[in-house]
């Protein structure tokens, strides 16, 4: 049995559990034109990450174990799970409108890129492509591939990066479990790492770094096009750009008396100058700033020293800059 009409690349019969109605017609009851904005989020490991940040920007998604089409509580907005690898070819063809996916997912394609977003599975920073080989392999630069059999799930990025050093060999792809593979099935990999400790623990040593990579939001160029899209594109980035730089971040208000706020000034980090506004009591002050998470503990104290008093530390969802 063939995947249903409208299920991404892959997707198993029957995978049309949840699929909105909205699919197979862009015109209301009625006759009005629909107003819905196509979005894929990525299926596999960068998932759940991404649900969490689109729950931090104001977007509650819920995805069922066998679906493909989860459900956002935005009336305008319909989701579809899609491979990271697919997306850009589904967004550059306009059969959706936006998608989150990597930017090394994204070389070659004729889409807009809309945002960064500097998140990943694990950490807030670019992931890696490498080559890794054995521990007691050989190889020792890019030149030492010429001839070698490389597993990779990139293909085409690998294919470019050794046409680019100008070497010859024979890239095939990898379906899973790329980091087995030496040296029995391969001479060396191209793999995507965060930390690098899983290369490690396969017994792999990094030899070249190919390409860092950052999660991007890009768009069909005809959905930018349209001002209504466009505009909720714009919207979504923003909220999402406000969410990733809130994380890592705290709020603290305190009050202070107009004689102790040199002091306070002196000990308060922030992203810009302190909001400071004046209290009904005489000669009383309320300090409000934002500070990295991790310095709280150290600037609680010194600003009690200080003379602040009422000191209140608040988490923050977003930080429109």
């Amino acid at each position: 049995m063939s995947a249903p009409a409208g299920a991404p690349a892959g997707a198993p019969a029957g995978a049309t559990s949840g699929a909105p109605a909205s699919e197979t017609s862009g015109v209301a009851a009625g006759g009005a034109v629909e107003r819905v904005l196509r979005l894929g989020l990525p299926k596999g490991s960068l998932q759940d990450a991404t649900v969490s940040l689109f729950k931090q920007a104001g977007f509650s998604i819920s995805i069922s174990s066998r679906g493909y089409f989860p459900a956002i509580d935005d009336d305008e907005i319909e989701c579809m799970l899609i491979r990271p690898q697919e997306a850009s070819r589904y967004v550059e063809h306009g059969l959706i409108d936006l998608a989150v996916t990597g930017f090394d997912w994204i070389l070659g394609r004729d889409v807009v890129e809309v945002a960064e977003l500097e998140y990943s599975k694990q950490l807030r920073r670019p992931v890696r492509w490498v080559v890794a080989v054995p521990a007691d392999s050989p190889i020792r630069s890019v030149a030492d591939l010429e001839g070698k059999r490389i597993a990779t799930e990139a293909v085409e990025l690998t294919e470019r990066f050794l046409e680019e050093n100008g070497v010859t060999a024979e890239v095939e792809y990898s379906w899973g479990a790329t980091e087995v593979k030496p040296p029995y099935l391969a001479d060396a990999i191209v793999e995507l790492t965060e930390t690098g400790s899983s290369l490690r623990a396969n017994g792999l040593r990094i030899v070249h770094e190919v390409l860092r990579s950052t999660t991007r939001l890009i768009a069909n160029r005809d959905a930018m096009a349209d001002p209504w899209k466009r505009g909720r594109i714009e919207d979504l980035a923003l909220l999402l750009r406000a969410s990733l730089a809130a994380r890592g971040k705290a709020g603290l208000m305190l009050n202070v008396h107009e004689s102790n706020l040199a002091a306070v000034e002196d000990v308060l980090p922030s992203l810009k100058s302190p909001t400071i506004s004046r209290l009904q009591t005489e000669g009383w002050l309320a300090v409000n700033t934002i500070v990295d998470e991790a310095e709280v503990r150290l600037l609680i104290p010194r600003l009690k020293a200080a003379g602040a008093e009422d000191i209140v530390e608040f988490p923050l969802s977003k930080v429109v800059e």
